[in-house]
C-alpha cells in the first residue's frame, strides 16, 4: 500500500544514540531530580488518553475542552466533534487535489501528541496512500537538523515521481531497508514533530496541527517509551525525554506550524471518542499566544 520497506522501524532514539550520552542524561536527571520542563502546562488528567474504539456518545455542536499547550501557542477552540471522513474531505480541499501527483499532507504536533494515530486513520480513509514517518528521517541526525532530507524526500513526490532512497545515517549504521513510496498515489501523508518545517513549506500542500495537552502528552510518551524500552531503562527514558522536549520546544517556538495548519486536531480529548471520530478546530490568529 504503498508503505515503507522499512525493517528497523520505531523511534529509535529520535535520531541520537549512544552509550555516552546515555550516561550524560542519567547524570543530568540525577541532578535535576526531574525538575518539570519550563512551559509545562497544569492541564493533565488521569485518563488512558488514547482515542477511538472504546465508545464514549458522539455529541454535536461545538464544545468548551480544557486542553493546556505550553507557553507560546495559543490553545485552539472551541473544538466540535467531526467523522475521520469530514476532516479527510476538510484537508484534501486545502490541498488542492493535485492532478498528477499525489497530495502531500504534514500531520505535525509535539512528542506523543497522537501525530501517528491520526495519520495512520487518515492513512486508512484513502487505499492509494503512504505514510512517510519523520522518525525514519531524523534517525541518528542532528535534532531537527533533518531538513535537506525533508526536502530530498519529498521533491520527488512532489514532482509525480515515486521514491527510494536510504538517509544516509541508514547507510553508515548499516540499518536495513529503505524509504519508499511508489508513484501513482493520491495520498502522501508525512507524520512526525517538524513535518512541515517553514522552510519546505513550499513542498507541503497541507498541514494539520496535533495539539494536546502537555503534562498530558509528557506522561503518556514516557510511558510508551519505558514500556517498550527504545531509549533505556526508566531513568535513561525521561532523562531522554526532557532532552528532547528542551530542544522541541525551542524549535516549535521558531517554527510555530500551528499557523500554517488548515485545520487543528485535539489529541487528548478530555472523554473517549468513538470510533471514527475526531475534534477539530479552526487553526489561531498568526501571532496569536
Amino acid at each position: 500500500r504503498g508503505l515503507s520497506r522499512l525493517p528497523d522501524r520505531g523511534r529509535a532514539r529520535r535520531g541520537r544514540g549512544g552509550a555516552a550520552r546515555g550516561a550524560a542524561r542519567r547524570r543530568r536527571l540525577r541532578a535535576r531530580r526531574a525538575d518539570p520542563l519550563p512551559g509545562a502546562g497544569r492541564g493533565a488528567r488521569d485518563r488512558a488518553g488514547e482515542e477511538s474504539g472504546r465508545g464514549g456518545r458522539p455529541r454535536t455542536g461545538e464544545r468548551t475542552v480544557t486542553v493546556t499547550p505550553p507557553a507560546g501557542e495559543p490553545a485552539a477552540g472551541p473544538w466540535r466533534r467531526a467523522t475521520v471522513a469530514e476532516l479527510l474531505d476538510l484537508v484534501l480541499e486545502c490541498a488542492g487535489r493535485p492532478a498528477g501527483r499525489p497530495a502531500i499532507v504534514a500531520i505535525d504536533g509535539r512528542g506523543a501528541s497522537g501525530k501517528s494515530t491520526l495519520a495512520d486513520r487518515l492513512h486508512r480513509r484513502v487505499p492509494c496512500s503512504a505514510v512517510i514517518r519523520t522518525d525514519d528521517l531524523a534517525w541518528h541526525e542532528p535534532l531537527f537538523g533533518w531538513g535537506r532530507l525533508l526536502e530530498e524526500t519529498l521533491r520527488p513526490l512532489r514532482e509525480g515521481r515515486a521514491l527510494d532512497c536510504r538517509p544516509p545515517a541508514w547507510e553508515a549504521k548499516g540499518r536495513e531497508g529503505t524509504i519508499a513510496v511508489p508513484a501513482g498515489l493520491d495520498l502522501v501523508l508525512v507524520e512526525g514533530t517538524g513535518a512541515s518545517q517553514r522552510e519546505h513549506a513550499n513542498l507541503i500542500d497541507a498541514t494539520v496541527w496535533v495539539q494536546a495537552d502537555f503534562a498530558e502528552s509528557e506522561r503518556r510518551g514516557l510511558e510508551r517509551d519505558i514500556a517498550s524500552g527504545v531509549n533505556g531503562d526508566a531513568e535513561a527514558a525521561t532523562a531522554f525525554w526532557h532532552d528532547w522536549m528542551a530542544e522541541e520546544l525551542r524549535f516549535l517556538a521558531r517554527q510555530r506550524p500551528w499557523e500554517r495548519a488548515c485545520a487543528i486536531v485535539n489529541g487528548t480529548p478530555d472523554e473517549p471518542l468513538a470510533d471514527g471520530l475526531v475534534e477539530i478546530a479552526p487553526p489561531p490568529t498568526a501571532g496569536a499566544t
